[in-house]
């Protein structure tokens, strides 16, 4: 059995993938060495390959992603019907979730007008602020990011409202669950939208116009899932109309987001490249490669994978 391993690993995450391995050969090579001829005879692959190669791996039978999103590696013909496809889900809730608070209070508080006026020397009062406590705040996307990041604003004072794809039984640490089905009422009532959404047929172009005229005036608008989900020209639009108070983005449409790209230079959106997860926290890391250990184990052993993604919708089954 021949295990191919991409994922960029410290020596104690390989110890941890070698303990988990039997006796399967592991072999550890950085994603931007991998050639075709890597893939021809591996079994297993743990760490997001590119895709363009994977047409090469004529044996494989499992690929373990080191993302959440797995929406690229979803597309009709990419991969045999009866290769397994598993993602990281539970590993990026602690440093999205933070990420995005930083983001909403660095918003509220006008942290970024304050930072620009301490580049220009500038000793001026930006007015008044907004408070996390009695924000109603809305989540699409209830996964492990989405209620990471309601057990935070819930600790501030907030009221949680989050959106699944169909009903369901309420998650612990939220106060409210619609469906999408309600999102023009749901976002009438927000002071806080907060997407969180895998790139799917579904959730493209979700925030439009019409998604955007249907919010709160002075709604902050975060967006951390997939930049697709947003009509970028329509977000711009909503924000230079005063719709928005501020839009906070990791993820963008197209991206990378052009040098010349207008966004780039509309006032009141906050931009960072889709760093917010990766492996810039070790503790994600850490997660990352102990679900990969775990799957490998399990792979090994004919026995049930977590984090198994249905290719049909893009999501966790």
């Amino acid at each position: 059995m021949k295990i191919l391993v991409v994922l960029k690993v410290k020596n104690h995450h390989k110890k941890w993938l070698q303990k988990s391995a039997a006796d399967a050969e592991l072999r550890f090579l950085p994603t931007d060495q991998v050639t075709e001829s890597d893939l021809a005879d591996v079994d297993a692959i743990i760490g997001n390959v590119p895709t363009e190669l994977l047409p090469a791996a004529k044996k494989l039978r499992w690929l373990q992603l080191n993302t959440a999103g797995a929406d690229i590696y979803c597309k009709d013909g990419l991969l045999k019907d009866d290769v397994l496809l598993t993602n990281a889900t539970g590993a990026y809730g602690l440093a999205l979730s933070e990420h995005l608070l930083a983001q909403l209070l660095a918003m509220m508080k006008k942290l970024y007008p304050y930072y620009d006026n301490q580049k220009a020397g500038l000793w001026r009062d930006e007015g008044a602020v907004a408070s996390i406590e009695d924000a109603t705040v809305l989540i699409l996307g209830i996964g492990d990011i989405g209620r990471a990041f309601a057990r935070r604003v819930k600790a501030l004072g907030a009221y949680v409202i989050g959106v699944r794809r169909r009903a369901g039984a309420k998650p612990v640490g939220i106060d409210e669950l619609g469906t999408m089905a309600e999102l023009p009422a749901l976002l009438a009532r927000a002071d806080v939208v907060v997407s969180v959404l895998p790139g799917t047929s579904e959730t493209t172009g979700l925030f439009c116009k019409e998604r955007f005229a249907a919010m709160k005036k002075g709604a902050y608008f975060l967006n951390i899932g997939r930049g697709s989900a947003v009509v970028t020209d329509d977000l711009i639009e909503a924000v230079q109309a005063g719709r928005l108070a501020g839009a906070a983005l990791d993820v963008t449409d197209p991206e990378p987001l052009p040098a010349d790209h207008p966004l780039w230079r509309t006032p009141n959106v906050y931009i960072t490249p889709h760093i917010s997860g990766d492996d810039h926290l070790s503790a994600t890391q850490d997660k990352i490669v102990q679900i990969a250990a775990r799957n490998l184990s399990a792979f090994l052993h004919g026995v049930s994978l977590e984090n198994l993604v249905d290719r049909n919708t893009g999501y966790k089954h």
